[in-house]
């Protein structure tokens, strides 16, 4: 049994409407079957003005919009105009006995929808309903791919639907189409990236590469506030040259932590034993105070199934930036392991990245760089789904200061919006590709040039061309009086300027 579907509202679940509104869709099936959800970051309502409101994160139709007061009249809505909430309906079909969802069904055994119900009901439950296989009608596909981005597609003949969803029941986040996303896309960054590459002698490169690849290395240490050994860095550095070219496996996860880690005396290897947050303590009382809740211990083997089987099977029917950003985030928020979660998360969007060719060869985008840059904007990203997520985990406090998880969790990190995470994972990419990589192979190139020019001015050693470099790029292309009076003393009015000059013709200066 259900609560009656709400009338008009003001307020629903904490957040104010822009208008008086009755709920319709997801918002009146999380209302009358008490859905403990993650509340979608859009929802839909009827108003009763004829004029469209968008406002506040809700879409307010019109009375002819209105829905069927009745369970498939608001699921009917929700798929036509909300796309799949695939934990949402998770919830609500195990809220439903399963004779209500196949008396649905048979009061409309060939209406797309009722189809659609019926194969993700089977599908996200692994049960199959009372009913006989549909013998004949036209195939539909289960996400409305110009809403949301869907995967390959393979028929079910028992529904008549095509399951284009983009994942398994284990893991399967999905992405809205937006036009911010649409035009990444159309940017061709990958063509460009190529270009970019080609444009550039191969031993200069080699060398834009290694840099890059240090750079990432480097910043995903600072992204975590480490600042770890010289060693340690390079050692990571080379893991992420080699991403995409093992297939992702558990062995392999445990690989790449051992690396992370580097000194495991203190860590615990291997899936996590207990339950995880990222947060804070309380001072007095040590008692957790989470912003983030990682999967239960004892759901990670499934869920690292699915990602493990996202990664090999669904990602490469997925554009190359949309199937990362869900791997990692989907990574990041299970939040496996003890320690290494977020540059293992890192990692794996170079692993898709590189696997599926998107960034030249041997050549890794300085992501993490990018990241580090926008860290305000990448926690942002995190938490705008850690905080819908928080309140609808029931936690324990434990002796040694973790938290155990108490209610059932495991489908939040299996099916959640990855739009904002694609949405930022491909700015980045952006970045690298239109201004890292070009930019980096120009510094070399004109490095280079200075050094032969200087040469020809004063024979010094490396170690001093290098200090000389730094001096000129820290004052804007001039000699301080420091260097002057000191470190190259030496030299003579005359060849400080010319020095000064072939810095500038190199390096000019920008207004």
């Amino acid at each position: 049994m259900h609560k009656p579907f709400s009338q008009a509202l003001t307020i629903f679940h904490e957040s104010w409407l822009p208008v008086p509104a009755t709920p319709a869709g997801y918002s009146a099936l999380i209302d009358a079957y008490d859905l403990r959800v993650p509340i979608p970051r859009s929802l839909c309502a009827i108003g009763d003005r004829h004029k469209m409101i968008e406002k506040d994160g809700w879409r307010i139709f019109t009375p002819r919009h209105a829905p069927e007061p009745t369970l498939l009249g608001h699921l009917t809505f929700a798929l036509k105009n909300e796309g799949l909430d695939l934990a949402l309906l998770k919830r609500l079909f195990l809220a439903c006995e399963p004779e209500t969802i196949a008396e649905m069904v048979r009061s409309r055994p060939t209406g797309r929808y009722t189809r659609r119900v019926w194969f993700l009901y089977e599908w996200l439950l692994g049960k199959k309903l009372n009913l006989p296989d549909v013998e004949s009608g036209a195939y539909v596909d289960a996400l409305d791919t110009a809403r949301q981005f869907g995967g390959s597609s393979t028929p079910s003949p028992r529904h008549r639907v095509r399951d284009n969803l983009p994942g398994t029941p284990l893991f399967c986040p999905l992405i809205f189409r937006n036009p911010d996303l649409e035009e990444f896309q159309q940017a061709q960054l990958q063509d460009k990236a190529m270009h970019a590459a080609a444009a550039v002698p191969k031993d200069l490169l080699a060398r834009t590469a290694a840099f890059l690849l240090l750079k990432d290395s480097k910043s995903s240490f600072a992204i975590e506030g480490e600042r770890p050994a010289h060693d340690r860095i390079q050692r990571w550095g080379k893991a992420i040259a080699e991403a995409g070219k093992s297939p992702l496996n558990i062995d392999e996860f445990l690989r790449l932590q051992r690396i992370v880690i580097g000194d495991d005396r203190f860590v615990q290897l291997g899936l996590r034993e207990e339950g995880g947050f990222v947060g804070m303590h309380d001072r007095e009382t040590r008692m957790p105070i989470p912003d983030h809740i990682s999967a239960k211990p004892e759901d990670l083997d499934s869920l690292m199934a699915g990602m493990i089987t996202f990664a090999q099977d669904h990602a490469k029917h997925i554009d190359p930036v949309l199937a990362a950003a869900i791997l990692a985030f989907g990574f990041v928020y299970v939040h496996p392991f003890e320690d290494g979660n977020g540059r293992l998360h890192r990692y794996l969007i170079h692993h898709v990245l590189a696997q599926r060719g998107f960034n030249p060869p041997g050549v890794v985008f300085p992501v993490s760089a990018v990241i580090l840059e926008r860290i305000d904007t990448y926690r942002q990203v995190l938490e705008d789904y850690s905080a819908r997520l928080l309140d609808k985990i029931d936690w324990q406090p434990t002796d040694n200061g973790n938290l155990t998880a108490t209610n059932e969790t495991a489908d939040f990190y299996r099916f959640f919006d990855a739009t904002a995470h694609a949405e930022f994972l491909y700015s980045c990419v952006k970045r690298t590709v239109e201004h890292d990589l070009p930019e980096e192979a120009w510094f070399l190139l004109n490095h280079d040039h200075f050094q032969r020019e200087l040469s020809h001015v004063v024979d010094m050693p490396a170690r001093l061309t290098d200090l000389l470099f730094r001096f000129l790029n820290q004052n804007n292309g001039k000699l301080s009086h420091r260097a002057k009076s000191k470190e190259f003393a030496a030299l003579t009015d005359v060849e400080m300027l010319q020095i000064e000059k072939i810095y500038e013709q190199y390096f000019p200066s920008i207004p």
